[in-house]
């Protein structure tokens, strides 16, 4: 996997803490660069984590599943941007629940809902050629960055750019899917 179809993955997998940002910025009266940083360090550890997290546990397995890796990449990727094109068109507002509050406990909770698809794509890093540090270090790099815009955006603009991010990410996971899968099959 080379840096740019890592960067797509990173900018993909982002999408979902960057809208949840974007929520955050909004319900904030006063947003200053040291809340932006602490959402953007929840979103960006637990994107770090979690691949790493899902590499590992995908270590485990991957002897037995070798000859369907692209297909598990495929399918894990098509159904994670699948799901993230569904709640861009989706009726409910993430953003009509969203306070202010950066206690511990709602930040966890919000990083770990953001960063679930992450464990999912790590799986796939087992099978593919991922050397997992740099490539969880520069996914919890992108988050990072992402979210802290999201939360500076959001508190200038509100939620105008909320479902589009979740479009663009949910597209991009689908192709990197699409890609890992051609790419294996011999048709790129």
């Amino acid at each position: 996997m080379n840096i740019i179809e890592l960067f797509l993955i990173a900018v993909g997998l982002s999408m979902d803490a960057f809208a949840v940002s974007v929520c955050k910025g909004l319900a904030m009266k006063r947003c200053t660069w040291g809340k932006a940083g602490i959402v953007g360090l929840y979103f960006g550890a637990f994107q770090a984590l979690m691949p790493l997290i899902g590499f590992f546990l995908g270590v485990q397995f991957k002897e037995v599943i070798t000859s369907v890796d692209h297909w598990i990449a495929f399918i894990l990727l098509g159904i994670i941007g699948a799901n993230m094109i569904r709640e861009a068109f989706g009726s409910c507002d993430e953003c009509q629940d969203a306070d202010a509050s950066l206690d511990v406990r709602t930040m966890l909770g919000l990083a770990v809902a953001t960063s679930i698809d992450a464990l999912a794509v790590g799986v796939t890093f087992a099978f593919l050629q991922v050397e997992i540090v740099p490539a969880v270090s520069f996914i919890g790099a992108i988050t990072f960055t992402l979210s802290v815009a999201g939360v500076k955006i959001g508190n200038i603009f509100g939620t105008k750019y909320q479902s589009k991010a979740e479009l663009a990410g949910g597209v991009i996971l689908i192709l990197m899917g699409c890609k890992i899968l051609l790419d294996h099959l011999g048709m790129i």
